[in-house]
């Protein structure tokens, strides 16, 4: 693994964390990176919940099956999209948009000493309905994803799952 990627391969799923609080800089400059991803057409549809209060979180972590962490974790997002603002209003487009912003949040977590795990919640119906009901989301918001955030009490090693095999060149 090239040293220089590191900020990539440190980056892993963590689900235990300290009881500290990430600071209001670092969220500002979490949200800061998400939106500087790429978008089609620059429509840029993201919208991102900020979650910092214990029973939100808890309540976020009771509609994601696999979201105990955030019951530790001391902040989290959810990552919402505005179908109305994709490009052609299309879902594929959004979600696109929307994981090369959450991508940019989690590598940036990681360069900011944060832990970070990515919680699936599109294309489940259950997840994305208790969600919009948790918060209210307006007509059009599509949540796609949470991200639980806090100083980790793990560090996995570093890692990549290359594979030449994936590889094809000039054609498959």
């Amino acid at each position: 693994m090239n040293p220089k990627l590191d900020f990539i391969f440190t980056r892993r799923s963590i689900r235990r964390y300290e009881a500290k609080e990430v600071p209001e800089e670092i969220l500002t400059d979490l949200l800061e990176a998400g939106m500087a991803a790429p978008s089609a057409v620059a429509r840029d549809p993201w919208h991102f919940i900020v979650l910092r209060r214990r029973e939100n979180l808890d309540r976020l972590a009771e509609i994601l099956p696999h979201g105990k962490m955030l019951r530790q974790a001391t902040a989290a997002l959810v990552v919402c999209g505005d179908i109305n603002r994709a490009h052609d209003k299309k879902e594929s487009y959004l979600l696109q948009d929307l994981s090369a912003a959450v991508e940019n949040i989690l590598l940036a977590a990681n360069a900011s000493g944060l832990g970070s795990c990515w919680l699936g919640v599109h294309p489940r119906q259950e997840r994305m309905e208790g969600i919009k009901k948790m918060f209210s989301l307006p007509e059009g918001i599509i949540p796609m994803c949470a991200i639980a955030l806090g100083w980790p009490a793990e560090r996995p090693e570093a890692r990549t799952r290359f594979r030449e095999e994936c590889v094809h060149r000039e054609q498959w």
